[in-house]
């Protein structure tokens, strides 16, 4: 297995400079951990690749200096990984000698694929999960070191490679060269391609290692064990969810679990309760998300705000459900537990009329403000539960049962009650 995963590293690695090669040629700049060694490399008689090596180990000196004791005998790893990758980049630089686009929409169009590519590979560093190039391994040097986070100190480091590289051209030529718009359009969305494969393509990453825990997201381990009776509701905004859950909770003498979830997640991410809440099952756009959180794909390592505290939940929702006998609310318990034979999961729905005068009621707001809080809420626990589950929130198929709580709470949990009690219950 571990030898399956240097060869997909090695692959990752070739496809990785694959895509720097084809960014280089598009000749509108290169990714921003390239920028440097390319300036130099239109200066002296050096190649990109040669070039590639020798900045990476000055990145690998650096780390060593600002680690000290904590850096690790198997992180000099590195230098092979970079010799390899600076002469990886110097033969697909000769693969591609014959393609010089001219036209300015030939360049971009290059340069759009040359990222597609990048982000492929980054990805397949990253799935095979044995090493780090230089680059990433100084940002989390920084990061551990400084204790920042570390997408805001993979910006500054792109920034900084950047602007030296900048400055070095302006130095060596008097003006811009090898410094251009390519640069921002390839440190932009190479992470947020690699988010997007991540996402997308789960089921290559089970095909290539079907016996380890593949999937940052995937926590629960559990394999449909018995264990005492779990019930778990998803619900639209307004429809009555916690209340119903808190009641059959109380009529069981179950445990019930809904807010109590942050409180318990909040001890082990480090983040406070109230900026938990403000991002808890909430999604405004995928797409957004990822481009706001592209610079964590490029390692295994840390994880951006959103994920840490899913798979802090799922956590916290695994322990719930080994204690049993509880009620869960939201925070896609279902698919975190589907594994589990003894779960019932419950999807609760209502009339926009009686969701929005509910929430008028419970709120305190006018008709339109109801409204507009109903369509937005919807539209974030969508938008949270498709990214993190690939599944359609609200799809029948994912349920035992789905009920419309128009006929008032009380009503609800009796039927859910009597349907527990006398069906469910006896068949899980």
């Amino acid at each position: 297995m571990k030898l399956k995963r240097y060869i997909v590293f090695l692959i990752g690695l070739f496809i990785n400079s694959l895509g720097v090669s084809i960014i280089t040629k598009a000749e509108l700049g290169t990714s921003p951990i390239s920028s440097i060694p390319y300036v130099l490399s239109l200066k002296f008689p050096f190649s990109l690749g040669e070039f590639t090596i020798a900045f990476s180990i000055l990145l690998i000196i650096l780390q060593i200096m600002i680690l000290r004791k904590n850096f690790k005998i198997e992180d000099l790893l590195q230098i092979p990984i970079s010799i390899i990758f600076g002469y990886f980049i110097d033969f697909t630089m000769i693969l591609l000698s014959s393609f010089n686009p001219e036209l300015y929409i030939q360049k971009f169009i290059f340069l759009l694929f040359g990222c597609l590519v990048l982000g492929f590979g980054v990805y397949l560093e990253l799935v095979a999960n044995v090493a780090m190039l230089p680059g990433e391994s100084f940002v989390r040097a920084v990061t551990s070191t400084l204790k920042t986070n570390f997408g805001s100190t993979k910006v500054a480091f792109d920034v900084s490679m950047s602007i030296i590289a900048l400055i070095l051209s302006f130095i060596f030529f008097k003006y811009v060269n090898g410094v251009r718009e390519g640069t921002i359009v390839a440190a932009v969305l190479v992470g947020f391609i690699a988010r997007i494969f991540e996402r997308r393509l789960k089921k290559l990453e089970l095909i290539l290692f079907p016996y380890t825990e593949s999937n940052n997201y995937d926590t629960d381990c559990h394999s449909a064990p018995i264990y005492p009776n779990i019930i778990l509701i998803d619900r639209q905004y307004g429809s009555g969810g916690h209340d119903i859950g808190k009641g059959l909770a109380e009529k069981l003498g179950y445990s019930f679990y809904d807010n109590e979830i942050i409180q318990l997640a909040a001890g082990t991410t480090g983040y406070s309760t109230e900026y938990i809440q403000n991002i808890d099952e909430k999604m405004n756009s995928i797409l957004l998300y990822d481009f706001k959180n592209q610079m964590y794909s490029h390692t295994s390592e840390y994880q951006s705000p959103n994920d840490k505290l899913f798979v802090a939940e799922s956590k916290v929702i695994n322990d719930l459900a080994d204690k049993g006998n509880c009620v869960i609310v939201g925070r896609c318990a279902d698919y975190i537990l589907r594994n589990r034979k003894n779960c019932i999961k419950i999807f609760l729905h209502a009339s926009s009329e009686y969701r929005i005068n509910r929430i008028m009621e419970t709120n305190n707001i006018t008709r339109n403000e109801a409204i507009l809080k109903i369509k937005k809420e919807d539209s974030r626990r969508a938008g949270y539960y498709y990214y993190y589950t690939n599944r359609i929130w609200g799809m029948v198929n994912n349920y035992n049962i789905t009920l419309d709580t128009g006929i008032g709470v009380e009503s609800s949990e009796n039927i859910l009650l009597d349907l527990y009690n006398n069906t469910i219950k006896n068949v899980l």
